[in-house]
């Protein structure tokens, strides 16, 4: 089976999250047209990207809501689940261990690091800290893959070469720093401060074309 392009992926979440909530509502049955005007997207890609899951919608009913969920879950999931460490309990990471911690039965936040002797031992939402410096033994014996980094800005380089040093296969940086990283290890960054600064000029945009 061909890794998805991650565009793809990105899709497939946002479907699984919007599909999850219209379970919550009672909706058994959903058209890709709703699922493409709910993500402002056209319901050719909704359908493109599932057709690349070997799915097709039932005629005149629809995708049925629930079995789709499924679908998505084992295109999209490991089968064992994977465990996610969290580096840098400040208020982001402390935010994110809350946020993320039995979001999805797939992922599990088992673990968070810090370097502050008053963080260390603490727990957030059953999510214990450890130091740093347990790193590399607390990634081997939790089956730790995925790194998410909420670090200050000066020690980024070096926590995600000890994270790719100790065995870490995914990082999600959350700093501002562009990172590079091996050939066999994915990194995700997301720049918060690009993301607002783009909100901030189409409200500029949409306020001067109301004027």
């Amino acid at each position: 089976m061909e890794t998805l392009p991650g565009k793809t992926v990105e899709r497939l979440s946002q479907y699984r999250r919007r599909l999850l909530n219209s379970l919550d509502d009672g909706k058994e049955y959903i058209f890709s047209h709703e699922l493409a005007e709910i993500l402002n997207i056209t319901a050719v890609q909704v359908r493109r990207d599932l057709m690349l899951l070997g799915y097709s919608s039932v005629y005149r009913k629809g995708y049925p809501v629930r079995k789709l969920i499924e679908v998505i879950g084992k295109r999209l999931d490991s089968s064992k689940g994977q465990n996610v460490a969290i580096v840098g309990m400040g208020n982001l990471g402390t935010a994110l261990t809350y946020y993320l911690s039995g979001l999805r039965p797939k992922l599990h936040v088992v673990a968070s690091f810090d370097i502050d002797p008053g963080k260390i031992g603490t727990t957030v939402e059953g999510v214990k800290c450890y130091s740093v410096s347990e790193m590399k033994e607390t990634i081997k014996s939790k089956n730790i893959s995925i790194g998410v980094m909420t670090v200050p800005q000066a020690s980024a380089k070096e926590v995600a070469k000890e994270l790719v040093n100790n065995g870490i296969k995914g990082i999600f940086n959350f700093t501002h720093i562009p990172l590079t990283v091996p050939p066999d290890v994915y990194l995700e960054e997301y720049d918060m401060l690009t993301s607002l600064e783009k909100v901030a000029y189409f409200v500029k945009e949409f306020a001067s074309l109301r004027k």
